[in-house]
């Protein structure tokens, strides 16, 4: 259907198509759903095991239109839309953060169920009950995450469960909630949040019998003032916050890493000021053959009292070692490097010829390692805890390696390349024993 009406109007074809139509008719053309939704906004038709899915989890950014897809659901639901139901579900529980979550946003709000409806299918909305019901005899009952125990009873044969990860009781009440999914011969639960890192919506998205979908912020520009996109895009784009808040990541923190999400934050610059020294620090991949292993790539430089600024991270994943070379010359001109810090353990001999290649001239400093990465690692996080190293924006992955790497000398299970090389950097700059030498550079 959507496809027909996109044909439609691109062939300038639709007002043909309506002439005929009322304007009741025309209202209610409009307000089906799958004309204009967007493909993650619809529900999925088979989990990852080719089963129907147990849960749909929609997980995305602030306003990607996910308590919009919530309200058009529990609408096809309750109805026996073809693109959701194969008959009206009689029993839905609609399950918000708070009592007044629920009511403000997924029924009343203006993306809600409420909303999701024209004058003529609209369901009676009964506060003092917190049931919505239909004229086919459908019923939505609404419930609060912080009364888990308001679930043990009733049943249900589908629930709209929003913004699971603020839930106060999340476990509880979605173990209650799924005692109570026993209705009909499919019953099915959506999930619509905004992530954070709780283990419960990890455990969710990982099930084989549930449907993952996603969307940005941006996935729904359409309907989003451009004024808003640009400004939250200016001042929180690639930031921790951003990442969570507007791309819908899970950011996730490990326990033990050495830094934190919110040392990283403080860390925060716009801008670098004049500085006297900046490098090029490269971690070469182990492997020197046709396609290798990613090679970490940082540029950094450090100002007249001693605070580093992280400039770029400029990592490649699998690169050849003349693309590397040469991408290391790249960043050497363009930030009119001082020399290229290069760690040499693979190689030394392979590491210089193929640098030597690219550009000649390159002062190269070669570095090697004699302690594991965690003793490199720990005083350069020390730097950062004495607020002595800033990030000129953001650096989402080369920031993920970072919050991820502990004792055991590993970010997420692999070797943390692009930290490596941010390491490199900033000893070279603020740790080592250098002599004064004043040149200042804008940047």
């Amino acid at each position: 259907m959507q496809d027909g009406l996109i044909f439609c109007a691109s062939n300038g074809l639709l007002p043909t198509l309506l002439e005929d139509f009322s304007a009741r008719q025309i209202e209610a053309f409009l307000s089906f759903f799958d004309t204009y939704a967007r493909t993650e906004q619809l529900p999925p038709q088979r989990a990852p095991n080719g089963a129907r899915w147990r849960a749909w989890a929609f997980v995305g950014g602030r306003g990607a239109g996910k308590t919009r897809a919530g309200g058009e659901w529990v609408r096809g639901l309750a109805l026996g839309l073809s693109d959701f139901a194969d008959a009206p579900v009689a029993r839905i529980a609609l399950v918000g953060e708070t009592w007044a979550d629920a009511r403000d946003v997924m029924v009343e709000g203006v993306s809600g169920v409420l909303a999701a409806h024209g004058k003529w299918d609209r369901p009676t909305w009964e506060v003092s009950r917190r049931r919505l019901t239909w004229r086919n005899g459908a019923i939505a009952q609404v419930f609060s995450a912080d009364d888990p125990e308001s679930l043990r009873g009733p049943q249900f044969a589908a629930a709209w469960c929003d913004e699971l990860a603020k839930w106060r009781y999340a476990q509880e009440t979605w173990d209650m909630l799924q005692f109570g999914l026993r209705l009909g011969d499919w019953p099915r639960a959506l999930v619509t949040t905004t992530p954070r890192p709780m283990a419960l919506l990890k455990k969710l998205m990982a099930d084989p019998t549930h449907v993952v979908t996603r969307a940005s912020t941006r996935a729904n520009a359409r309907n989003l003032p451009a004024a808003f996109l640009a400004a939250i895009e200016e001042r929180y784009g690639g930031t921790r916050l951003g990442r969570q808040e507007i791309d819908g990541a899970i950011v996730e923190e490990r326990a033990d890493a050495l830094w934190s999400r919110a040392m990283l934050e403080q860390a925060r610059a716009s801008e670098a000021p004049p500085l006297r020294e900046v490098v090029v620090a490269v971690d070469p991949p182990a492997a020197s053959h046709n396609r290798a292993d990613r090679c970490g790539i940082v540029v950094a430089g450090v100002d007249a009292d001693d605070r580093v600024y992280v400039l770029a991270d400029a990592t490649l994943a699998a690169a050849r070692p003349a693309e590397w070379a040469a991408r290391c010359a790249a960043l050497y001109r363009q930030y009119e490097a001082d020399a290229l810090v290069v760690e040499v353990n693979q190689g030394g001999d392979m590491v210089s010829a193929v640098i030597a290649e690219a550009d000649p001239a390159i002062p190269v400093r070669a570095v090697r390692a004699t302690r594991s990465k965690y003793l490199r690692a720990s005083p350069v996080a020390l730097l950062y805890e004495q607020g002595r190293v800033r990030h000129v924006g953001a650096f989402p992955e080369l920031e993920d390696e970072m919050c991820a790497f502990g004792p055991d000398g590993l970010a997420g299970g692999a070797s943390p390349d692009r930290m490596d090389a941010l390491v490199w950097a900033i000893a070279h700059l603020a740790l080592r024993k250098r002599g004064l030498e004043p040149r200042l550079r804008r940047l």
